[in-house]
């Protein structure tokens, strides 16, 4: 992926209850499974949260469980036709793509909607955060880091440079 388009990637993860966030390096946002591997080298009592931001288009979210095994939440299926990284997610979540641009008029988020529940982000929230038109992916994974408790975090790592 052209990181020219990655706003940012992050980790966010508990100790003892309390949130640490941290900034993943450039290369970590190649390709899905650089991602991946980053996000399974922390190691969290609950395992960690990835969040990449892509060119105020989309966001991947991934809880990334004790076990190794990933949960994945594309903001918005049709940005795989434009960012592979996006088109990664989709294939591992094993969705078929629509045709084209006119099948998507509206943004349609995929995955595992409920990757965060456990952690204090109720389904119901979340869908309402994605289904709102005027928040964009940044604004949305604040919101979440918010509503999990790590916004402060959040905003501390992204300023560092």
């Amino acid at each position: 992926m052209d990181t020219d388009d990655v706003e940012y990637a992050v980790a966010a993860w508990r100790e003892e209850g309390r949130w640490s966030v941290a900034a993943l390096p450039p290369r970590s946002t190649d390709s899905l499974d650089s991602f991946l591997g980053a996000l399974r080298q922390l190691v969290a009592e609950g395992g960690a949260l990835g969040f990449l931001v892509v060119d105020e288009e989309f966001f991947l979210g991934v809880r990334m469980m004790p076990d190794g095994a990933a949960r994945l939440l594309l903001s918005d299926i049709g940005a795989a036709l434009e960012y592979p990284l996006a088109a990664q997610a989709v294939d591992v979540l094993e969705l078929d793509l629509p045709d084209d641009d006119e099948d998507l008029d509206e943004v349609e988020p995929v995955g595992d909607i409920s990757f965060a529940a456990d952690l204090g982000m109720p389904v119901n929230e979340l869908e309402l955060l994605l289904d709102d038109p005027e928040l964009y992916p940044d604004e949305q994974v604040m919101a979440i880091a918010s509503r999990l408790g790590f916004d402060a975090q959040l905003t501390a790592a992204l300023e560092r440079p």
